[in-house]
């Protein structure tokens, strides 16, 4: 399939701010506890494409780096906020992401593994990285905003994305925007699977 070439093309920061704004408005499980994560694992295994993301703490200081606090998993049903500060990386979770059979799907997805990694040592298997299979298909955009410009005319919000992420409650803005980034992540593999775009995994080579 040719794509068009108005997906290729990188639009402007002026062009996506007149796109409408799109924000994930379905369920959302905090999950603060192994109770509530054990709940959770039986949706998210049998998930086959799993939208994700990590926030990190920001950092205002050259040379520090702060470790995720929050890892976002979105289902076709529903997306699951992992707080870290409540529930530390654990076995269960880092046998989801080391699963070579499940498909997690994120922009800049390697480096979030790596951070992930030097909590707990595990190996990513099943990750597909969208900057790179947009670059692999000569698509200009490759940030998770300029992206969905780009596939679905839509705009998300930047807004909280310097806030602080390891509070204890999270606000209801940044529960929107972290549940955001891992729907529109999981949309955005969907659409470039649909348009058979070069690089994604095939049957049960997934990373």
């Amino acid at each position: 399939m040719e794509l068009d070439e108005n997906i290729r093309k990188k639009l402007t920061s002026e062009e996506i701010n007149e796109l409408p704004l799109v924000h994930y408005g379905g369920p959302v499980s905090i999950i603060r506890s192994k109770m509530l994560l054990d709940l959770a694992l039986p949706a998210l295994k049998e998930e086959p494409v799993l939208g994700f993301d990590t926030e990190s703490r920001p950092t205002f200081r050259k040379g520090v780096a702060h470790y995720p606090s929050l890892i976002q998993l979105a289902t076709a049903k529903c997306v699951y906020i992992i707080q870290l500060k409540h529930l530390p990386l654990n076995r269960e979770i880092t046998d989801l992401l080391s699963s070579p059979n499940q498909i997690k799907a994120g922009v800049g997805i390697g480096e979030d593994m790596r951070e992930l990694a030097n909590l707990l040592s595990f190996t990513p298997q099943g990750h597909v990285d969208l900057a790179n299979i947009a670059e692999k298909n000569d698509i200009s955009s490759r940030g998770l905003r300029s992206l969905a410009a780009s596939l679905f005319g839509e705009r998300i919000s930047k807004g909280p994305q310097c806030s602080n992420w390891s509070l204890p409650n999270l606000s209801v803005r940044q529960v929107i925007y972290a549940a955001t980034d891992a729907w529109m992540g999981r949309r955005i593999f969907l659409r470039m699977r649909e348009l058979g775009l070069k690089g994604l995994p095939k049957g049960s080579q997934l990373d």
